[in-house]
């Protein structure tokens, strides 16, 4: 089995990665060392980055994980606000459309069946911060993709599910837990603690492998509680 995995250099992709390789899989990088480059923010780079994949691949990709994703401030003075809007569409929700699509087309072309992985974020539900209309937007856009990939193609045995981590420990966690007041935002959470970026893998890893087909549709939360629904 092969899978293309974005945003898998650092934090949580990182350990998607190794979770997947670790499980004997075959795990295509975007941004690693020996992964494939890809600037979201520029047109054309997410196919870019899928028909280098499948040649790679040697023309078979069973598996998409979305990752790759921005979290950036943009608070409402910003004179940039528009542009921090749409450079967040476009990394977090428009390049992992486009790599769906084309993931769709390829199971479809091929007659066999595929899954796709997204993983967005608690403030899908609950919203973020008043600097961060723009994620927010981008996650919950990305949930509702998924549930309609989910719904569209399940009769081909084409699935999706997503993922949605809360706080997670990586390097713009800790820039956000600090810059919020970390042991108020802890407060928050119930199990009293972010996640681990090897506990949100642990679920990708599930959708992606082992996840029954009557789960096609799924939202899995990996927040400690912070946001039940």
């Amino acid at each position: 089995m092969t899978i293309l995995l974005t945003g898998s250099s650092r934090g949580i992709g990182a350990a998607i990665f190794d979770t997947l390789t670790a499980a004997g899989q075959s795990v295509i990088g975007h941004g690693t060392a020996s992964g494939i480059p890809a600037d979201f923010d520029e047109p054309g780079a997410a196919p870019a980055l899928w028909h280098e994949a499948l040649t790679r691949a040697g023309g078979e990709i069973d598996v998409l994980v979305n990752n790759a994703g921005v979290f950036e401030a943009t608070p409402l003075e910003d004179e940039d606000w528009l542009a921090g809007w749409e450079r967040t569409m476009r990394i977090n929700l428009t390049a992992a459309a486009e790599l769906c699509r084309l993931a769709v087309l390829h199971w479809q072309e091929r007659g066999v069946s595929g899954r796709i992985v997204n993983v967005a974020s608690r403030a899908a539900y609950r919203g973020d911060s008043p600097a961060h209309w723009h994620y927010a937007a981008s996650k919950a856009g990305m949930v509702a993709m998924t549930k309609t990939i989910a719904r569209g193609y399940a009769a081909q045995d084409i699935l999706a599910f997503a993922v949605c981590p809360g706080f997670t420990m990586t390097g713009m966690a800790d820039d956000y837990l600090a810059s919020r007041g970390g042991d108020k935002l802890l407060a928050d959470i119930p199990l009293g603690r972010v996640a681990a970026p090897d506990e949100v893998a642990a679920a990708v890893k599930f959708l992606a492998l082992d996840a029954p087909p009557s789960m096609t549709g799924a939202v899995l939360d990996v927040n400690g509680a912070s946001y039940v629904r």
